[in-house]
């Protein structure tokens, strides 16, 4: 079984692809991701839409700051090559994705991405 570091660090790997997919699989089927901006999403199926769209609309990329480990949460600080920063708290049982939330500015990534408010 691994561990949530290496789960999150396979998360990465698919978010920096683009892999809806491979990121889909990485979530219980019945998973929350709370993107604290927005409603959290209940659902591999909800996660795994909300994903195709966002990788539609924006050029995304996740460089690892660090990842800690605590028990079954790993915790995410990232950046991205624009200068945007923010961090993801993971939530892993048997291997799997159970909770996510997320944290970081709305407003910048719209900005930076050329993208309407």
């Amino acid at each position: 079984m691994k561990r949530p570091r290496e789960v999150v660090l396979d998360w990465v790997a698919a978010f920096n692809k683009a892999d809806v997919e491979a990121l889909s699989n990485l979530y219980a089927e019945d998973s929350v991701n709370h993107q604290v901006m927005w409603e959290p999403l209940a659902g591999r199926a909800a996660i795994s839409a909300m994903f195709q769209r966002e990788f539609a609309r924006a050029n995304m990329t996740c460089l690892v700051e660090q990842i800690l480990e605590d028990g079954d949460w790993a915790i995410l600080e990232w950046r991205d090559p624009l200068g945007l920063r923010g961090c993801g708290f993971f939530q892993i049982e048997h291997g799997l994705i159970r909770f996510q939330r997320g944290y970081w500015d709305q407003l910048s990534f719209q900005k930076q991405q050329g993208l309407d408010s």
